[in-house]
C-alpha cells in the first residue's frame, strides 16, 4: 500500500528529527527489540530502543544491529536516575521479606527460589558514553536531566535530545538545560512514570491537561504521550499544540516487539481494559494490566525493594510464569488505551495511523494549517536532522 503524504506530518518535531511522520515509538524498556525499532524508522517514524538495563558493551551491540537494519534516524533511551535510595545498602533480610510474597507463585510455576546477591550498579555516564561515541541520531531519556556536559556534547554532534516531563515544571527544567524537545507524558501511559521533581504519585496529570500546559510553558517542540492509541488521539493532541506523538502500548502489541506472546495477547484480547499503577513490579511507580500479581503487590504490608532490586527479584518469576502459560503471574505493561489496540503488525499499525491522521488533519475546514504545522519544514522531511533555529536556540539557552 502506498503511503499517504500530507501537510500534517511536517512539524518542528519531524523536521528536527529528520523523519517523515512525527510518530515516535515508545522505548518499551525491557520489551524493546532491534527489529521493531528499525521497522518504525524504516516506515518513516522514529523507532526507539530502551537500553536502561543494559551494560555498555550490550548497548554497543544493539546500536550496531539497529544500524544494520535501517539507515533512518532512531532513538536510544536511558534512565538518568539508575537507582533509588537504599539500593546499595539493601540486605539479605530485606530480600527475604520481599521474596516471601512471591514464593507461592514461584512454587506454582516450578521455579527455584532465588538467592540474595549484593547490588551491582550500572552507571548512566558509562551507558551514555557509548551513545555519544556511536553518534546515535537521537538520545531520549526519563527520570531527570543529564549533566550539562553530556547535553552539550550531544549538540556538538547533532544528536537530538528528547527529555520526558510529567509536569510543566519538569518541562521547563528540561528546556532550561538545553534539551531539544520534550515528551509530555500523561499518567494514562503504560510503564514507568518518569517523574523527577516531585514524587510520581504527586505528578499524575492526564495527557489532555498536561499537553497544553507544557506547550504554553516551553518553546521547544512538545511530543504528547499517554493514552494515544489511534488517529483520533493524534488529532486530539495536535489540536492541543503537540508537534508529535509518542506511542508505546500499540507497538508493544506488535509481533515485532520484544513482548512475550502472552503479553501481546493480553493487550489484543481485551484483557487490558483495566490497568493500574503499582510500585510492586520494579520499585518505581508504573502502569500495567490489572491481574492477580499486580493486585497482590498493591496490598498493604507487601515489602517492596528499592529500584532496581525489586525489578530484578520479579524477573525470577517472569520467565517460568511465561513458560507455564500463567499470565496472571506476569508483569504486563500497558496504558489506559490498551483496549483500543488492534494491530499485531507494525507496518499495518503505522499505515492505519498515517491514513487516519491524514484524513483528520491534512485539511482544515477554515483552510488553515493544522496545529503544530511547521511552515519552514523541508518538503523532504527524511533529510538530516536540522539543528535549532535562532529562536529555538534562544529558548534552549544555547
Amino acid at each position: 500500500m502506498t503511503k499517504r503524504n500530507s501537510a500534517w506530518n511536517r512539524t518542528r518535531a519531524s523536521n528536527k528529527l529528520g523523519i517523515e511522520y512525527p510518530i515516535i515509538q515508545g522505548p518499551l524498556g525491557g520489551f524493546s527489540s532491534q527489529r521493531l525499532t528499525a521497522a518504525v524508522s524504516n516506515f518513516g517514524g522514529l523507532g526507539s530502543f530502551g537500553a536502561q538495563g543494559l551494560a555498555p558493551s550490550e548497548i554497543q551491540e544493539v546500536v550496531a544491529e539497529i544500524r544494520s537494519l535501517t539507515n533512518k534516524p532512531f532513538a536510544m533511551n536511558l534512565w538518568v536516575s539508575m537507582e533509588d535510595e537504599g539500593a546499595a545498602t539493601s540486605d539479605a533480610e530485606a530480600f527475604e521479606r520481599a521474596l516471601s510474597h512471591l514464593a507461592p507463585h514461584l512454587e506454582a510455576v516450578g521455579a527455584s527460589k532465588p538467592q540474595f546477591s549484593p547490588y551491582k550498579p550500572l552507571r548512566f555516564k558509562d551507558q551514555v558514553r557509548v551513545l555519544l561515541d556511536a553518534k546515535v541520531p537521537a538520545f531520549s531519556f526519563i527520570y531527570g536531566v543529564p549533566p550539562k556536559e553530556i547535553l552539550e556534547e550531544c549538540h556538538r554532534q547533532d544528536i537530538v535530545t528528547i527529555g520526558t516531563a510529567t509536569t510543566p515544571d519538569e518541562a521547563i527544567a528540561l528546556e532550561q538545560a538545553g534539551v531539544d524537545m520534550v515528551v509530555a507524558s500523561g499518567f494514562e501511559a503504560g510503564g514507568h512514570r518518569g517523574s523527577f521533581l516531585r514524587s510520581s504519585e504527586d505528578s499524575l496529570t492526564g495527557t489532555i491537561s498536561l499537553v497544553p500546559q507544557v506547550v504554553d510553558a516551553v518553546g521547544v517542540p512538545v511530543v504528547a504521550a499517554g493514552g494515544i492509541a489511534d488517529a483520533r488521539g493524534i488529532a486530539a493532541v495536535f489540536a492541543l499544540g503537540a508537534q508529535g506523538v509518542q506511542m508505546g502500548t500499540v507497538f508493544l502489541a506488535c509481533e515485532e516487539s520484544g513482548a512475550t506472546r502472552l503479553h501481546r495477547e493480553a493487550i489484543l484480547s481485551g484483557k487490558a481494559r483495566r490497568t493500574s499503577l503499582t510500585r510492586g513490579f520494579t520499585g518505581r511507580l508504573a502502569r500495567g494490566i490489572h491481574n492477580q500479581l499486580l493486585e497482590e503487590m498493591n496490598r498493604p504490608g507487601v515489602a517492596i525493594l528499592p529500584y532496581p532490586l525489586q525489578r530484578a527479584l520479579m524477573r525470577n518469576l517472569s520467565v517460568p510464569a511465561q513458560q507455564a502459560g500463567r499470565s496472571e503471574f506476569l508483569t504486563l505493561w500497558a496504558g489506559q488505551s490498551a483496549g483500543i489496540a488492534q494491530y499485531s503488525n507494525v507496518a499495518t499499525l503505522l499505515q492505519s495511523l498515517v491514513n487516519g491522521a491524514s484524513a483528520k488533519l491534512a485539511s482544515c475546514s477554515d483552510g488553515q494549517q493544522p496545529p503544530g504545522h511547521d511552515k519552514s519544514a523541508s518538503a523532504n522531511a527524511r533529510g538530516s536532522p536540522a539543528r535549532s533555529t535562532s529562536i529555538e536556540k534562544s529558548a534552549l539557552g544555547s
